[in-house]
């Protein structure tokens, strides 16, 4: 908001500028011819309105119309659409001025700084009172703060009594408040709506918006740049607004609020769609735009001047130099193949991220790369610090990190595996964890947790480790740490508990007798109408309370001990199964190898070395005594 005419401290010439009276439709003009004239500061000068006259006249073409004074009781009712916002209308208005120098010692609202503002189309004028304003109320102060702003206005160029209907209700508040305060001074800046021209509507050029490229999307200069996600395509949502072209649409006129007709400009039209579209995206248009949303997900595509949608697509590698990483979503429907078959050569790029619903990798998986998807299907061999994540996963070689529901892998390499259902080939080491877990060949240095079955159908090796564990599940294991958390707290809180309620007891027991005592004299004050001692009355009230407390330790600590029991229940819980779990060895057992469960409660791991050259096959936790197990050859 641009301000005008606040008041500035400044050093200036002392002439003296005779009193004139000129009549003008532009006072700052006057006042600068008069301030040249005499050689001093414009701020130096002061005028007074005679006399206000607004003039208006219709043009029309190729001929030139007399101005016609309009009475002042019209001024508020000139129509808004036959004049204001017509653009052969015209107003204008004339002053009767008295211009004269400033005597700023008699000046008694000098420290009462105002200032008009205007928004960029001077439309909207504002009154600002400045912090730090003092003002004194004095008689006719209401009349000299019309007189002030009208001053204020006139400086700026605004036309006086026109727009500015709300003035009466503004000049009203601000006099009553220091009429009421008698002197104020005014912490902050206040801002007022003093007049309100007729606004324009700006006209609208038309725009091409491609909401699908979201790669150039809430980028600035601060924005640091992923140069490996380079948006090789573009995934897509159903209903998901593709495109929008933005109809051009020509703005509508105003006035501001020095008279000024506000005409709106031509629209611009250099945007309009020239592309087609197939039955992949449909199209709704408007009165102010025309959308092209996607009736299916995926990724879209541009071919042959045809904006499309596509799932399945098939390319060569995916790296830093051809493609840079990938996302679209697990939910995107959309498909990668590929390509890339050569040992020597990465499918899967370093530190590529690939996130889509289902891929088929011929080839290796790079350095660092990560890939996501509910489908996966890896041809070659993944590096050691890959990470694949998928529901259903097929893996050739693996030495990295795989992560899903159900998982096969044809050979693993001291790999990292995690899943439900795992089903493994070869496995030549590694670390194995899931609730079904199922080695064809076992060689040496395997680690294998399962939480329901181990199965191995050929042991080539030794130094292996297999575990049935019932919390193997991440979520189960957070579940089981959260209740340990809570017994402990709970058994703690508990122990307090019952020494608070024994201290209270032992009170209760030691007080008994003298509460008793009291309790008598207190029957027999009330039956004989004695008025009560107060240190009695405050002693069994005291003894009364102790009871209370002592009642309310005892309801808190049955609560905490039920709850204690619900959570130790909950705890067994978690391997309530374990003695229905196996480890399976269909084959002879040949060097070292470990069998352990581990059990929650009691908390211990139970360790089963099987005998070389043993046939001994299925393997269980049985309950030899209360509370003591032990890991024994089964028949089933």
């Amino acid at each position: 908001m641009a301000l005008f005419g606040s008041e500035k401290d400044q050093i200036v010439k002392t002439n003296k500028v005779r009193t004139t009276v000129v009549r003008t439709k532009n006072v700052v003009a006057e006042l600068q011819k008069i301030a040249k004239s005499y050689e001093v500061s414009m701020d130096t000068l002061d005028f007074n309105i005679l006399e206000i006259q607004t003039y208006i006249r219709n043009l029309e073409e190729n001929k030139e119309t007399e101005w016609e004074l309009l009475p002042e009781n019209e001024l508020y009712q000139i129509d808004e659409e036959s004049a204001l916002l017509n653009p052969l209308f015209e107003i204008k208005q004339m002053y009767e001025v008295e211009i004269f120098s400033k005597n700023s010692e008699n000046d008694v609202y000098k420290d009462f700084k105002l200032a008009i503002g205007a928004n960029a189309t001077k439309c909207k004028i504002y009154l600002s009172i400045l912090a730090n304003s003092y003002v004194k109320y004095k008689k006719h102060f209401e009349q000299e703060l019309i007189i002030m702003i009208q001053k204020k206005k006139l400086r700026a160029g605004i036309l006086l009594n026109v727009f500015d209907e709300m003035m009466p209700d503004v000049i009203s508040k601000i006099t009553a408040y220091i009429r009421v305060e008698q002197d104020v001074t005014y912490k902050k800046n206040e801002t007022i709506l003093i007049a309100q021209g007729y606004e324009p509507t700006l006209t609208v050029d038309d725009a091409l918006v491609l909401h699908y490229d979201k790669k150039h999307q809430d980028i600035d200069e601060k924005t640091k740049v992923d140069y490996a996600s380079r948006g090789f395509i573009q995934e897509v949502k159903k209903d998901e607004v593709l495109i929008e072209y933005i109809k051009a649409k020509k703005g509508k006129a105003g006035r501001d609020c020095r008279g000024k007709f506000l005409a709106p400009t031509e629209p611009k039209i250099k945007n309009e769609p020239k592309f087609a579209v197939d039955e992949t995206i449909k199209v709704i248009e408007t009165e102010i735009s025309i959308q092209y949303i996607a009736t299916e997900n995926g990724y879209i595509a541009f071919e042959n001047n045809t904006y499309l949608i596509k799932t399945d697509i098939d390319i060569s590698e995916i790296s830093f130099k051809t493609t840079g990483s990938i996302v679209t979503g697990v939910d995107s429907d959309v498909s990668i193949n590929v390509a890339e078959k050569d040992v020597l050569k990465e499918a899967i790029g370093i530190g590529m991220i690939v996130e889509v619903s289902e891929i088929d990798i011929d080839g290796n998986v790079g350095k660092n790369a990560q890939v996501t998807a509910k489908k996966a299907t890896v041809g070659g061999q993944t590096h050691k610090t890959a990470t694949i994540t998928a529901d259903t996963l097929d893996i050739n070689v693996h030495k990295g990190k795989a992560f899903g529901k159900n998982i096969h892998i044809t050979r693993l390499e001291h790999g990292e595996v995690q899943g439900e259902s795992i089903d493994i080939s070869q496995a030549l080491g590694g670390q194995i964890r899931g609730k079904d877990v199922v080695l064809e060949v076992c060689a040496s240095h395997v680690r294998a947790t399962a939480s329901r079955k181990l199965e191995i159908n050929k042991l080539l090796g030794s130094e292996n480790i297999f575990t049935i564990d019932p919390a193997l599940q991440d979520e189960k294991q957070e579940s089981l740490n959260d209740t340990n958390k809570e017994i402990s707290t709970l058994k703690k809180d508990i122990k307090h508990l019952l020494k608070e309620i024994h201290e209270l007891a032992q009170l209760i027991k030691d007080g008994m007798s003298s509460f008793n005592d009291v309790k008598k004299r207190l029957v027999k004050y009330k039956k004989n109408g004695i008025k009560m001692p107060a240190s009695f009355v405050t002693q069994y009230k005291k003894f009364q309370d102790m009871q209370t407390r002592y009642k309310e330790l005892q309801s808190e600590e049955k609560r905490k001990q039920e709850k204690l029991t619900l959570l130790s229940v909950k705890k067994a819980s978690f391997q309530d199964k374990i003695e229905d779990a196996r480890i399976i060895n269909h084959d002879r057992w040949i060097g070292y190898n470990e069998i352990r469960f581990h059990l929650i409660t009691p908390k211990l791991d139970l360790v089963y070395k099987p005998r070389e050259g043993s046939s001994e096959k299925i393997f269980g936790v049985v309950e030899v005594d209360e509370g003591e197990y032990e890991i024994r050859a089964l028949k089933e």
